[in-house]
């Protein structure tokens, strides 16, 4: 009989899912999570490795949008896919439609991979880019649209009018957090860590029924 209480005496079985919008926290809660020994999947992180280092996806972005999409030493031109897919909702859409579906994949890889009761994936498009499907339960993490926007601000040193517009890319806040099963207020009036530990004892029970 193995003993209790330690986290790789699972097969990792539950699926759960983090999102929220531009500003809220999302990775704030995470790593509050990771704390707790809970692995955890950064989706945007992943998308930028796999841009660069995913053989397939390279060549599809290459096909797209030419090869100037790389530089010479095979490096991601950052500067030139932003300058042709942020000034057009097409091309955004393009370059989306073959980002997402590899971080998916590369995800679910990931997931098979831990032996914890639960694993957790972060992604801000969760919903929009279909990655809920591939989810057992997903967490929001919610904040008011005035402390979202500010914190965006210092953290990414960018203009509030910047901030909006990528907010406006995002599924609206109230439609998103009504979509998820468990809600986090990152408010600066309630306190995180009572939350998250809530919610990992609500989890840890959810994977042992699994």
């Amino acid at each position: 009989m193995p003993p209790q209480g330690r986290h790789d005496i699972f097969v990792c079985m539950l699926k759960v899912g983090i999102t929220g919008g531009i500003g809220s926290g999302k990775s704030t809660v995470c790593k509050v999570f990771e704390t707790l020994g809970i692995p955890v999947y950064y989706a945007d992180a992943a998308a930028k490795r796999l841009m660069q280092e995913d053989a397939a996806l390279k060549a599809a972005i290459c096909e797209k949008f030419g090869d100037d999409a790389y530089d010479a030493s095979g490096r991601l031109n950052r500067p030139f896919l932003a300058k042709i897919v942020f000034s057009d909702e097409q091309k955004l859409g393009q370059l989306n439609a073959l980002v997402h579906p590899a971080t998916i994949r590369d995800a679910e890889e990931w997931m098979q991979r831990q032996k914890t009761p639960y694993a957790i994936k972060e992604a801000a498009l969760m919903f929009e880019s279909e990655a809920f499907h591939h989810v057992d339960k997903i967490i929001g993490v919610s904040a008011p649209a005035s402390l979202r926007i500010l914190r965006a601000m210092h953290r990414d040193r960018i203009s509030r009018e910047e901030v909006l517009r990528r907010m406006d890319k995002q599924l609206n806040e109230e439609i998103k957090m009504r979509l998820c099963d468990y809600v986090i207020r990152n408010d600066e009036r309630q306190l995180i860590i009572p939350q998250v530990l809530q919610l990992h004892e609500e989890l840890l029970r959810l994977a042992k029924k699994s």
